[in-house]
């Protein structure tokens, strides 16, 4: 497992929800920080406060990972570090609305920030993480990517593509000592839906988790080289084996035109 004591440990999105909290428990294994976001007002506030927390160093880069601007401004800080012993692809965000309704360029940016920004930032501490033999890329997906249909299409669809590109880093790294997982959570209490402007009352209380449960869940698991797609909690893993049973026929159903 990556060196708690001296190792880098990345994260993207980590000023809020899931990331924010992935901060704090890789900061309190001891962890040094590099966290990535758009906001340097949170970012410098959220630094601060890690560091008086857990006595680490926390540093920062305001990037929006969302362009390709950001996501090189990413690629070359990471490459320049070469020693980076974690990284969670973490940074996201949903929509609402269908593709001929809604504008390109939010589509755009969540196919950037879904895929092409964690396959680089994979790609740029890879290298340094097999010549290690030490390493762990969390990649944070959604049980989302098991499914799909109206109003939602590019998010199912990138999280897809964020599981998929896991399992085969996992095909790639077996021997190597690095190991990689597809996060796969459900509903987590975080700013995620408050961002998309979504009534969580409209999903019923049990199916949610906090983010705390879900980052301790995800820890605890590629600690003990558990699953590489890894679904936290029971009642997720209950509603993703359900979604995958679905014909498309039924997917269909509640489609409708303009909507």
């Amino acid at each position: 497992m990556p060196d708690r004591q001296t190792s880098l440990a990345v994260v993207t999105g980590g000023t809020a929800g899931i990331g924010r909290v992935f901060a704090d428990r890789l900061a309190r294994r001891g962890h040094s920080l590099l966290l990535i976001a758009r906001d340097p007002a949170r970012l410098d506030t959220t630094a601060a406060e890690l560091s008086a927390q857990h006595g680490v160093t926390v540093r920062t880069l305001p990037a929006d990972l969302s362009t390709e601007a950001g996501i090189d401004q990413a690629v070359r800080a990471l490459e320049s570090e070469g020693e980076a012993a974690v990284l969670v692809n973490n940074a996201g965000f949903g929509t609402k609305g269908s593709i001929h309704t809604t504008a390109a360029e939010p589509q755009a940016r969540m196919v950037r920030l879904h895929t092409l920004a964690p396959m680089s930032l994979t790609r740029a501490v890879l290298p340094g993480m097999v010549v290690r033999k030490s390493g762990w890329v969390i990649n944070v997906s959604s049980i989302a990517g098991f499914m799909y249909g109206p109003g939602n299409a590019n998010y199912c669809a990138t999280k897809a593509y964020l599981t998929r590109f896991t399992q085969a880093l996992d095909t790639e790294l077996q021997g190597t000592g690095v190991r990689v997982q597809a996060l796969c959570p459900g509903f987590t209490h975080s700013e995620f839906h408050e961002r998309m402007r979504m009534d969580k009352k409209t999903v019923p209380g049990f199916l949610w988790m906090s983010a705390d449960r879900v980052v301790d869940l995800s820890l605890a698991a590629i600690e003990r080289d558990g699953a590489v797609v890894y679904i936290p909690g029971l009642k997720n893993k209950i509603v993703a084996a359900f979604v995958r049973m679905l014909p498309h026929f039924v997917m269909r159903r509640g489609r409708r035109v303009g909507k």
